[in-house]
């Protein structure tokens, strides 16, 4: 069973509860719904149209495998943005007011290749729940060559992780094809699946949703195509490398770089600070005023808004952060904000440089 630690009740001004009402105001003084709006129902159409037209294009046999090459990266790019931009939001239930919506656009995460029912457990309830606690929040939890939380073993390799992290970042979308097998038993021992589902219909939907995500990938081109299968794979790999790679760097920006707070679950001894007061200190912005990249990201620049209001739309994070910002500030609280995309790499490569020393405790 996982050691869920209790949060503790440092928050005598009520913080979260100012913040709340003040966000509940704004969207009742502009007459806004918290789910997405016609700009959400664009960006959809537009990352599902740069994942599947590349994919029929490369179908048709009529290019070069240069040119099928660049077809690949933009499916990479457009299998990215489904993720960040449609799947997300869905799966939190901020796409939509309807459920069936909500439902058909979380299971999305098949296009990436895993399974949204692993995803909203290691996702919604571990890493928004228990943000940058050590052996909780999953998305921290490498256990060999990375170290991505002060509170994790050091192994001399780390030493250097700041070198080789990146490409272990590729592997990320890549591995969820094995890890979600082994998830579906963890998390069943940690009884985090609902006591009426089935472990065999469990593994046997992660096989067959798996099986129809490989045959369209990788069967159907190979068949069509009639290239070499490494040809094939080797373009799989591509489209999984460097989906990857934007999905973990977006995500490490802002929970591993060195303005945020890691913690450590000790037996019986509650976290410092109340839930929201610990989001605010687990987590960080960037490149809060970059139009392009935040429409791209679907919002993720703006993880402090996403970690305090995870059931509203990314659409509306941009103008829901001058109300967050100001109320943290107004309570003497942090509010953790790098100002480009850059510097925020920049703060995450130092602070991979510090997990791998032996001072950073």
């Amino acid at each position: 069973m996982i050691q869920k630690p209790r949060f503790g009740s440092n928050d005598e001004a009520n913080f979260f509860i100012c913040l709340k009402n003040r966000v509940d105001d704004y969207f009742k003084e502009s007459h806004l719904s918290k789910q997405g709006n016609n700009a959400m129902l664009f960006k959809t159409l537009a990352m599902l149209s740069l994942y599947f037209v590349p994919y029929f294009l490369i179908l048709t046999g009529w290019f070069s495998i240069g040119f099928m090459a660049l077809l690949v990266v933009a499916m990479a790019f457009g299998k990215a943005g489904i993720g960040m931009s449609v799947m997300h939001d869905a799966n939190h239930g901020a796409y939509s007011s309807k459920k069936w919506l909500n439902g058909i656009m979380g299971n999305m995460y098949y296009l990436l290749g895993g399974s949204p029912k692993i995803w909203k457990i290691q996702h919604n309830v571990l890493h928004h729940t228990y943000t940058n606690v050590h052996e909780v929040d999953e998305d921290i939890e490498t256990k060999f060559i990375l170290r991505l939380s002060p509170h994790a073993t050091l192994k001399p390799i780390h030493k250097y992780q700041y070198l080789y992290a990146f490409a272990l970042y590729c592997l990320m979308t890549f591995s969820m094809l094995f890890k979600d097998f082994v998830k579906v038993f963890r998390y069943r021992q940690y009884n985090l699946r609902a006591a009426n589902t089935s472990l065999t219909v469990d593994f046997l939907g992660e096989i067959l949703s798996k099986t129809i995500y490989l045959t369209c990938t990788l069967l159907v081109p190979y068949l069509l195509l009639g290239l070499s299968f490494w040809i094939i794979f080797v373009g799989f790999l591509m489209l999984h490398f460097i989906a990857g790679l934007i999905l973990s760097v977006i995500f490490q920006l802002a929970h591993v770089i060195t303005e945020t707070e890691h913690h450590n679950v000790e037996e019986n001894a509650p976290l410092e600070n109340t839930w929201a007061i610990h989001q605010l200190k687990s987590t960080a912005n960037f490149a809060p005023h970059n139009r392009v990249l935040n429409w791209y990201v679907g919002g993720l620049n703006f993880q402090i808004e996403h970690h305090l209001f995870p059931h509203i739309c990314h659409v509306h994070y941009p103008k829901l952060a001058k109300i967050v910002k100001n109320t943290a500030l107004e309570f003497g609280l942090p509010y953790h904000e790098q100002p480009t995309f850059l510097s925020a790499l920049r703060s995450h490569i130092a602070m991979l440089k510090s997990l791998g020393r032996p001072q950073m405790v």
